[in-house]
């Protein structure tokens, strides 16, 4: 797998002929339309990409699910075994059983979005991830801070924004302060936050394993001759690094979901 993935990178990161290096750019981000070009939907190599993970997901988990067997199979054993870590190792685990169950289907989607849209950067022949354009983060930000918000007006329709904007125990001038910082820290830096969290991560990534991939075909082909034992190091940092993303697919799904599922466990404290 990762030699396929390395010669993909290089082919797609080749230089243009000029005999220079071509560091990867931006620019990557922004592909021209491959479908439905000039229209209102011109879809881009990444929305298609966007669109084959979901696909894939969806299709696994059906066929996963469509006979449930009391000895489970391999692939439904895989299945039980993701959709157990998000219900005993997030939902439960930080809202309890009851609300856990309540939330558990947000949840789940929110984990497995993330972490298949994040290793389509890993994948031959994609290698860029679903999530490192603005859209994914920010569209899973808007449900989760939706979800936070009605989680909150349920649980106590009248007192949710006073008890998050107004602080017991504080004296009633530094409301004048405090009102607005929190505000700010609640309803506006959390989705904002956990938009950036997950679009940086995948944009640096994406371009170190090009950096890698790109300097090992600048080393090898352009250049040759003593300069290849340079090539060969950039191949084994971009295969180390690529290890390494896989892990940060998995870490950045997670880290989304448990910040959603702590927002929740916040809106629905019993203070609120």
């Amino acid at each position: 797998m990762l030699f396929h993935h390395a010669a993909t990178v290089i082919a797609n990161a080749e230089s243009t002929g000029d005999g220079g290096f071509h560091a990867p750019s931006i620019g990557e981000f922004f592909p021209d339309a491959v479908l439905f070009a000039g229209t209102p939907f011109a879809l881009t190599r990444i929305n298609l990409i966007q669109i084959l993970a979901t696909v894939v997901l969806i299709t696994l988990f059906l066929l996963a699910t469509r006979r449930m067997r009391l000895v489970p199979t391999r692939f439904q054993s895989v299945a039980e075994l993701g959709l157990d870590f998000v219900r005993n190792g997030i939902a439960h685990d930080l809202l309890g059983k009851k609300d856990g169950n309540r939330f558990l289907p947000i949840l789940t989607t929110i984990f497995f979005m993330v972490l298949f849209m994040n290793l389509t950067g890993v994948v031959p022949f994609l290698n860029i991830a679903g999530t490192s354009i603005i859209a994914v983060p920010l569209l899973l930000a808007i449900v989760s801070y939706i979800t936070f918000i009605y989680a909150g007006v349920k649980k106590s329709p009248k007192n949710f924004f006073k008890n998050a904007l107004l602080p017991s125990g504080v004296p009633w001038p530094l409301y004048f302060i405090i009102v607005p910082l929190e505000f700010l820290s609640t309803f506006i830096i959390r989705p904002v936050t956990l938009t950036l969290r997950l679009l940086m991560n995948m944009i640096v990534g994406h371009l170190m394993l090009v950096l890698f991939f790109s300097a090992t075909w600048f080393f090898t082909v352009e250049l040759s001759g003593w300069w290849t034992a340079l090539g060969l190091g950039t191949l084994a940092f971009g295969f180390v690094f690529t290890l390494f993303e896989l892990f940060v697919a998995f870490l950045q799904a997670y880290v989304f979901t448990i910040l959603t599922a702590v927002y929740i466990q916040l809106a629905v404290a019993e203070e609120h």
